[in-house]
């Protein structure tokens, strides 16, 4: 399996060193493989500090941005009046592209740690909020009847049956929000930070250094595996428990309802 990714990306690598080499390319226009491994070596002490600030980003946004959809999700599975109100606001919001309220998000914010993180939070936010929420409205009729019969109020109901029903759904949304957790720190830095991979890239592209903006490219992208890497195993735990309780009989055992 490794030697059938490794030999795609080891040619792609080679095809491109050589058109560079071959076409007499000006390394500020694109650089070779090798001129940005050189680069990544040599400034790897100031591409680390970047990466660390935009780690920080990532893992708050992701966090916060989560924690905000699974609340919402929550308060719209209890409230049907709420959710009614507020489904067709939140689907609205997704008509506007983030990058366009950056200027209101640096202004309400500051430049800084603050705009970065709402930027991060509004993209990773409706994905975790979307999906949970479906897949909690989308909770087998039969379960919630017998759980009504056995006296079930709606907040048990909850807690008991949709929500463990729904980790698959949360699970979806976790895996979505860590793939656009990278685009939303990297946006927040472009528009209001001073540090991080997305205000170095910035800032190389604004010098001609286009192999330090490779470097800083290829750091997020380790980044951003790693990160999909830790995500999906928490969801195939969330997955795994789902899994578990299905085994038993049924999502939150109706046996201790009442």
């Amino acid at each position: 399996m490794t030697r059938h990714i490794l030999l795609p990306v080891l040619g792609f690598l080679l095809l491109w060193e050589g058109m560079v080499t071959l076409a007499g390319l000006p390394r500020f226009l694109l650089p070779a493989p090798s001129a940005i491994a050189a680069t990544l070596w040599d400034q790897r002490a100031l591409i680390g500090y970047h990466a660390l600030v935009t780690t920080g980003t990532l893992l708050a946004g992701l966090s916060l941005g989560s924690a905000l959809g699974v609340a919402l999700a929550l308060w719209l599975a209890l409230s049907p009046a709420a959710l009614r109100l507020l489904r067709p606001v939140l689907v609205f919001s997704q008509t506007i592209p983030v990058f366009a309220l950056a200027p209101l998000l640096v202004l309400w914010f500051g430049y800084g740690f603050g705009a970065k993180i709402a930027t991060a939070v509004l993209v990773i936010f409706f994905p975790v909020a979307s999906a949970f929420l479906d897949a909690l409205l989308r909770t087998p009729a039969p379960l919630l009847n017998m759980a009504q019969v056995m006296g079930a109020g709606r907040a048990r109901l909850l807690w008991r049956i949709r929500l463990p029903a729904a980790r698959g759904g949360l699970a979806s949304g976790l895996r979505l929000a860590a793939v656009y957790a990278p685009i939303g720190a990297v946006l927040g830095e472009w528009v209001g930070g001073s540090k991080g991979l997305g205000y170095l890239m910035l800032l190389a592209n604004g010098r001609a250094k286009t192999d330090l903006v490779f470097a800083a490219l290829l750091a997020l992208a380790c980044l951003t595996l790693v990160l999909t890497a830790g995500t999906d195993r928490l969801a195939r735990r969330l997955e795994g428990e789902r899994e578990g309780q299905r085994a038993c009989g049924t999502p939150g055992s109706t046996q201790s309802i009442s």
